[in-house]
C-alpha cells in the first residue's frame, strides 16, 4: 500500500468511514478538503455491471459537460479542402491529411483529441495501433468521424468528454475542477451520469450501474450513494 502524505490523511478525515455519500454532499467535501497548490482536477469512477470482453456490452460515448472541464483541448482535424477550411474557423489547433498521419507515425501526439471526416478514415486508420490504445481514434460513436467537423471542434473546445469501459469494467473521466464550486461540479456529474445511463448496453443484464467514487487529483476518493446517482427528475 503506497505510503500517503500528511495533507492527504488529514482530508480523509472528512470522509466518514463505510458511509455512502449524495453527489452533492460529496463533491462540497472535495472543494473544502483539496489541499494541492494547483487547481485539482474532479475525477469520477463508474463501476458498471457489464462485461467488456463481450463487444455487445462495450459502453463507451461522449457529453459536452454543461461547464466545461477547465481545460481547453487541443484538437487535430484530418480533413481535405471546404472540412479543412471549417475546421480551422472553428478552432482546431492541427488540420491537415497525409501530412498529420506521417507526423504521428514519427511519434508526434502534442495533441488531446482527433477528429475525421468519413473520407479521411481510409488514412487515418494506418494509425490504429498508435491512436487506439491511447483513446484517440476518431470513432463515429464519439462523433468524431462526422462530416460536422465545425460542430465537432466546437463541441469539444467547450468541454465534451469521452468516456469507455476499461478491462474491469470501470470508466473514467474528469467532470471539472475544483475551482468550479459544488455547484457547476454536481451540474457536470448528473450530465456524465445522463451519457452513461443513455450508453448502457441491451446485453447489459443485472445491476448497471455498481459503484461510483468521485476524487481529485490529489485526495481520496469518495464512494457515492448509487441510488443518488441519477439525476434526481429522473429518479
Amino acid at each position: 500500500m503506497p505510503k500517503r502524505g500528511k495533507k492527504y490523511i488529514e482530508a480523509k478525515k472528512a470522509i466518514e468511514p463505510g458511509k455512502l455519500y449524495d453527489p452533492r454532499e460529496a463533491l462540497d467535501i472535495l472543494c473544502k478538503i483539496a489541499f494541492a497548490k494547483f487547481d485539482e482536477t474532479v475525477d469520477v469512477a463508474v463501476n458498471l455491471g457489464v462485461d467488456p470482453r463481450h463487444a455487445d456490452q462495450m459502453v463507451r460515448g461522449a457529453v459536452v459537460l454543461p461547464n466545461g472541464t477547465g481545460k481547453e483541448a487541443k484538437v487535430l482535424v484530418f480533413a481535405r479542402g471546404d472540412k479543412a477550411k471549417e475546421a480551422r474557423d472553428a478552432g482546431a489547433d492541427f488540420v491537415g491529411a497525409e501530412d498529420l498521419v506521417e507526423k504521428i507515425q514519427a511519434g508526434w501526439l502534442d495533441f488531446d483529441r482527433a477528429v475525421a471526416t468519413p473520407d479521411m478514415m481510409g488514412i487515418v486508420g494506418r494509425l490504429g495501433r498508435i491512436l487506439g490504445p491511447r483513446g484517440l481514434m476518431p470513432n463515429p460513436r464519439t462523433g468524431t468521424v462526422t462530416n460536422d467537423i465545425a460542430s465537432a471542434v466546437r463541441e469539444i473546445k467547450q468541454g465534451k468528454v469521452e468516456f469507455r469501459t476499461e478491462k474491469t469494467g470501470i470508466v473514467h473521466a474528469h467532470i471539472g475542477k475544483v475551482s468550479f464550486g459544488t455547484d457547476k461540479l454536481v451540474e457536470n456529474f448528473y450530465a456524465f451520469m445522463d451519457a452513461i445511463l443513455r450508453a448502457k448496453p441491451a446485453a447489459a443484464r443485472g445491476q448497471y450501474i455498481k459503484g461510483v467514487t468521485l476524487s481529485t487529483t490529489m485526495g481520496p476518493g469518495i464512494p457515492l450513494n448509487v441510488a443518488k446517482v441519477i439525476r434526481p427528475q429522473m429518479a
